[in-house]
Formats: structure tokens, C-alpha cells, sequence
């Protein structure tokens, strides 16, 4: 059975969300910019490896990549800033030398906690006039995004 042409509408529709969908993906790589050339910035991807961190406790790169969903030769450049930084330690681990932890530090954590408390405090002024479905609804158009992307 083949599938109906979307309507005009539904084809604008669409149209503005893959472009608000690139606005997102530019704003990414003007955070990412930032955060190379200003002490204290924070990519997504950095944020993101340092909250998995704090939800999951030290981890290996491997697990770290895979929790981030980078491969291990980006995490492996992620953490080298992060170490750089301040924000976390990468330890040898004595029963096979070959295993690197990554663990917050203290200052890690108080950076995390400062960006998580900027974000929620944003999120909740930005979106404030949006209710709990809606957000939920914007939840489930991103990852589904994430997915057609994954596809590309």
C-alpha cells in the first residue's frame, strides 16, 4: 500500500521542524566553539559526560562512550579536556593496566551541579508557558529526531 503525499501543511510542518531541528544542531557547535575557547564553558557533550558521571559513578572509557553515546577515541579526547580542567581524574587500574577509570572530581561535581542548576533554571523560565504534556510531547519528537537522524 503506498503511503499518501503529506498534505501542504503537514509538509510546512515538517519543513519548520527540520529547520528548528538545524538551529539546534548550529546552536551545538556554537556551545562546543565556546567551550574550546573559553576556561569553564561546557559543550553538550562535555555536560553530558560529566552528569553521566555523577548519576553513575566512575566508569571506564568504554562505558563512558557508550553512556554518552560518543565512540572511545572522542571520549578519550573528551576526558583529556575534562582531566585538563579539573573536572575529573582517569585512573590506571591496578588489576589490568589497560583499564582507564574516569571519576568526577570535587571540582567536577560542583561544575556539574552549577550547569544542571543553569539548565533547569532556563528550561524553566524558557518553556514556562508549555505544560507537562506538551513538554512531554517535545520529549518524544526529539528522540524520535535522534532517531531519523541515526537513519540519515
Amino acid at each position: 500500500m503506498a503511503e499518501t503525499p503529506p498534505t501542504d501543511d503537514r509538509a510546512r510542518a515538517l519543513d519548520r521542524l527540520a529547520r528548528a531541528a538545524y538551529r539546534l544542531s548550529a546552536a551545538d557547535a556554537r556551545l562546543r566553539g565556546r567551550a574550546t575557547r573559553t576556561p569553564g564553558a561546557l559543550s553538550l557533550t562535555h555536560a553530558r559526560a560529566l552528569r553521566t558521571l555523577a548519576e553513575q559513578g566512575p566508569l571506564t572509557i568504554s562505558r563512558l562512550a557508550a553512556a554518552t553515546e560518543t565512540t572511545g577515541a572522542a571520549t578519550t579526547q573528551l576526558v583529556n579536556g575534562l582531566v585538563t580542567a579539573g573536572y575529573v581524574t582517569r585512573t590506571r587500574q591496578p588489576e589490568d593496566k589497560r583499564t582507564v577509570l574516569v571519576a568526577l572530581t570535587d571540582t567536577g561535581r560542583a561544575r556539574h551541579d552549577q550547569r544542571q542548576q543553569a539548565l533547569t533554571e532556563a528550561l524553566h523560565t524558557d518553556l514556562n508557558d508549555y505544560d507537562d504534556a506538551a513538554l512531554d510531547r517535545a520529549t518524544e519528537v526529539l528522540r524520535r529526531l535522534s532517531a531519523v537522524y541515526d537513519r540519515l
